[in-house]
């Protein structure tokens, strides 16, 4: 059983006292968005939708109803065209010129290239049309929730009928089991709850009062009067009078939530289509440059073209879309070894630059176990250790001062074990989690539950009501039987007259103040409190079939137990890693004020706390503005979560958004990562989110992050190599043309060099390790380009370097004859490469560190490599293909050094740098000195 005290579970929970207004409407004042229903009473929406309770609707009021309002069901966009969808997914900008590149490497020949190019611009295609397939199936999987029968009151008979046939100012009647198929406000509810986690986010079933009036401001959660679409009814019956149906209902309104969410490019996306064009203007311009040099200098005019369009070819990124993919996919694949499913491949780097991380509480922040944290009992406190419900803990004296023997906590633990309708097998719990707390907390002292149980068996009971606040068990034990009691602490305190003696030698008269004093310390901590009383009756002076109330008067008041629904233990150690790498963590819960703030101080959460109705009185400027500041937001309802995933995408920052409830889709879908949670999240959530959770741990989605920054690394250092092997290529080109030297490379030569750029040594790149310190840094803008100023740059200054090392010895063998130099000049570029491929490895540190032999992808590539160019240079056939010709041991080992400068020089420079941060006493770590990574989220 739930605590009374301060779970909205069995007891009716009263308004905060600020939402509380002096006098309600008398009746519902229509608004914008239809009457506020649960701000009258129950027979003033009946007057209004012209409904007798007593009878409800005749057949022909809910024809003309169901004419006017529409079925109860979700509207559905009209679908897609299939072929619309997959020719959507070629307007990228990269996708495009690919294709142009496919068209020119046709033109010269060069069908390797085109089969290449084709097989990756279908195979990213048909990724991508599954991928947007699946998203349109989130409004399915919502519409197919909705209860599909419903018992209604029509002209005085119950009937049966579909739910999609509801119409407002019908009499549905629930029971425990039911799905509410229709927003309505209660007509009379007995002992009902109702479990609205999917709308509201809250853990607990939530108790329902047909008599309550809610003020105007009400969040969702404390409509109390009221049962909306697609909750579940687990206890007690209720007559609901329906006042919303499809569309209007607040599912609907999530729905429409839901269709209207855009989903945009993720920033990786949006830096290629950016890229690309960087690479084709750079292209255009020096392959025209080198075409008109040729022409004149009086080159003939088929080789400068063929030359040119070769050159072209190279330059034309047809391999990142292959890297692209195959990173992504086995950061996918990473991520699912870590609990982390991803479903849109583009989504995994988007973790990298997560600024903020918007996560549910319950479940994912806590252990979303009810938990015993402290006991008051014979006037002293105690803690009590272990969570979840197994029996791993103890019970110990809160203040460490207390060195006093422990008392026996039999008379405390034995009415908490007896009055309970729970168990708990295997450690897990079959029933209610406070139920569960209490009988963990039991086995902790050294209890058998069930063992008492049959020592003790049952022959009586008054059940929990939300009327009187407590449940009462009666047991036979010989010639006494036991009345256990658990409760409301202050309805107990009303029903006791005696206390358990503070020296554990009897009873003393009840002293409420005490206990009132510490019922409120428990509470002011969050924790819902729960009172256990106790009671000895002469089994003659019983009756089981009688009346039993009588008999919870005059109670031993026994102790208090402070419950909670502890956070996660690896949770906080999360939050802090997410801090020290400059990410925000903001708590969004369902539940109240005080308990959110708690948890949230216990996680290392430190900051304003806001409620969502705070939250309607604040412009979305307003809210960016303040945004930062903030640390949990209580009391939210669905569209709360949008408007701060709106206000934090207006701060600039990039959010991942967590959720498990039908409300959370939207929110989900607006996030730059939404997450879901895949053991408490529904079908809805995990279709609207791109990442799902196999283990709902918070914990995950920070390795995930993790991942996601090594991804992005492993992308920058492939178009690092790739470009950087571009601008040598036409730079040594161009530098031909201009020193008036024959030019150094023929076409199919070029093309070679396409293919070790973009075969297996580049793609080694994707599969690099995760560097030291990738968490260590804050996170990268969102706008920041791949290729900066720095980063452009430093890629000319190794393009300068192979012009020099290829050119100096294409000119050195010039005497020797145009094939041996054309064959010294290739060789070297290749081997240029080689070395320059540590350089991509290591963008700041030395690439000889202790992840120099770590990626053995990369050294088996590196070696085929060579052993092609051997073959290329010295087999005969491959030498009539290559127009090459033997070279000499010495020639290699000059072409090695000359290509080994570009590795030399580069560490220097890194070198030089270090010492110079080291000379000025102020050594920076690697991302400080970063141009791309900022200090500041925000453009």
């Amino acid at each position: 059983m739930p605590s009374p005290n301060a779970s909205p579970t069995h007891p009716t929970p009263p308004a905060p006292p600020d939402l509380v207004g002096s006098a309600a409407p008398a009746s519902p004042t229509p608004e914008a968005d239809g009457p506020l229903w649960h701000t009258c009473s129950s027979a003033d929406c009946a007057r209004t939708l012209e409904v007798e309770p007593a009878q409800g609707l005749n057949s022909e009021q809910a024809a003309l109803r169901l004419q006017r309002h529409g079925a109860n069901r979700l509207a559905e966009p009209p679908p897609r065209p299939l072929w619309r969808g997959l020719l959507d997914q070629f307007k990228s900008m990269l996708i495009l010129i690919l294709l142009v590149a496919a068209v020119i490497a046709a033109f010269i020949g060069d069908m390797k290239s085109v089969t290449v190019i084709l097989v990756v611009v279908m195979f990213n295609a048909v990724l991508g049309f599954w991928q947007e397939y699946r998203a349109e199936k989130t409004l399915a999987a919502l519409k197919n929730m909705l209860a599909p029968v419903a018992r209604v009151r029509r002209a005085g008979r119950v009937e049966e009928i579909d739910a999609s046939q509801i119409v407002p100012g019908d009499v549905v009647l629930l029971e425990a089991g039911d799905r509410v198929p229709a927003d309505g406000r209660l007509l009379a509810a007995h002992n009902v709850e109702i479990d609205e986690s999917a709308l509201t986010g809250e853990s607990h079933a939530v108790g329902k009062d047909a008599a309550f009036v809610a003020p105007p401001a009400a969040a969702l959660g404390d409509r109390i009067n009221m049962a909306f679409m697609n909750t579940g009814v687990t206890r007690g019956r209720a007559e609901l009078l329906v006042t919303g149906t499809g569309m209007q209902t607040e599912m609907g309104r999530l729905a429409t939530m839901l269709a209207q969410a855009e989903t945009g490019a993720t920033p990786l996306q949006k830096q290629i289509d950016g890229l690309a064009h960087k690479l084709v203007l750079i292209a255009a311009i020096v392959v025209t440059i080198i075409f008109a040099l040729g022409l004149w200098r009086g080159d003939p005019w088929a080789q400068m073209l063929l030359t040119s369009l070769a050159l072209a070819v190279a330059a034309t990124p047809d391999g990142l879309p292959a890297v692209l993919t195959v990173t992504l996919a086995l950061g996918m694949y990473a991520m699912a070894q870590h609990r982390a499913i991803v479903k849109r491949m583009t989504a995994v780097e988007t973790l990298g630059c997560t600024t903020v991380i918007c996560s549910d509480k319950t479940g994912t922040l806590t252990m979303n176990q009810m938990s015993a944290r402290s006991l008051v009992y014979r006037r002293r406190r105690y803690t009590v250790s272990g969570e979840g419900y197994g029996a791993a803990g103890q019970i110990g004296a809160a203040d460490p001062a207390d060195t006093a023997t422990l008392p026996d906590f039999k008379p405390l633990l034995h009415p908490a074990a007896l009055a309970n309708d729970s168990r708990i097998r295997d450690g897990r719990l079959i029933g209610d989690p406070t139920e569960g707390a209490l009988l963990a907390l039991a086995a902790k002292g050294g209890v058998d539950a069930e063992a008492l149980a049959e020592h003790n068996p049952r022959i009586a009971e008054i059940p929990f009501d939300s009327a009187h606040k407590f449940q009462a068990t009666f047991h036979h034990d010989g010639e006494w039987v036991r009345l256990c009691v658990k409760g409301a602490p202050d309805v107990l305190l009303t029903r006791a007259s005696r206390q358990l003696d503070a020296e554990d030698e009897g009873e003393t008269a009840l002293d409420p103040a005490y206990w009132q004093s510490e019922n409120e310390r428990l509470a002011s901590q969050a924790m819902r409190v729960l009172a256990v009383a106790s009671k000895t009756i002469p089994a003659r002076d019983f009756d089981p079939a009688g009346e039993l109330m009588p008999h919870t008067h005059e109670l031993t008041f026994v102790g208090l137990v402070g419950l909670i629904d502890p956070p996660r233990p690896e949770a906080r150690a999360a939050i802090a890693l997410c801090q020290h790498a400059g990410i925000q963590v903001k708590m969004i819960t369902g539940d109240h004020r005080i308990t959110a703030a708690a948890i949230a101080r216990e996680l290392g959460l430190h900051g304003e706390v806001i409620e969502g109705r705070e939250l309607d009185a604040l412009s979305v400027e307003a809210l960016a503005a303040r945004i930062d500041r903030v640390a949990v937001f209580a009391r939210v309802a669905p569209e709360h979560k949008v408007r701060i995933v709106q206000a934090l995408k207006a701060d600039g920052h990039v959010t991942a958004m967590t959720g498990d409830g039908v409300n959370d889709a939207p929110a989900l879908k607006h996030a730059d990562i939404g997450v879901a949670m895949g053991i408490t999240g529904t079908e809805v959530t995990k279709e609207a989110a791109v990442m799902v959770l196999t283990d709902d741990n918070f914990a995950t989605i920070v390795r995930a992050v993790r991942e996601g920054r090594a991804i992005y690394d492993n992308i920058v250092k492939f178009v690092r190599f790739q470009v950087s092997t571009n601008i040598g290529a036409m730079q040594t080109v161009l530098g031909a043309s201009l020193l008036g030297l024959p030019t150094p490379f023929t076409a199919v030569q070029i093309l070679w060099v396409n293919i070790i750029m973009d075969g297996p040594p580049a793609l080694s790149l994707g599969v690099e390790p995760p560097r030291t310190g990738v968490m260590d840094e804050p996170p990268r803008r969102s706008d920041a380009r791949i290729l900066s100023g720095s980063r452009i740059a430093q890629l000319f200054f190794f393009g300068f370097c192979m012009t020099i090392g290829t050119l100096g010895l294409f000119w050195y063998a010039q005497p020797k004859g145009e094939t041996y130099a054309l064959t010294l000049a290739f060789t070297t570029f290749v081997l240029f490469q080689f070395f320059n491929l540590f350089n991509a490895r290591n963008e700041h540190g030395s690439a000889f560190n202790r992840q120099l032999f770590r990626n053995r992808w990369l050294w088996l590539s590196l070696v085929a490599v060579i052993g092609l160019q051997i073959l290329v240079v010295h087999w005969g056939p491959l030498q009539a293909f290559f127009n090459t010709t033997d070279l000499s041991l010495q020639d290699w080992g000059l072409a090695t050094a000359a290509a080994a400068s570009v590795l030399v020089l580069e560490e220097a420079r890194k070198l030089l740098l270090r010492l110079w941060g080291h000379w000025r006493g102020a050594p920076q770590p690697a991302a400080a000195v970063q141009p791309e990574t900022p200090t500041s989220n925000r453009p």
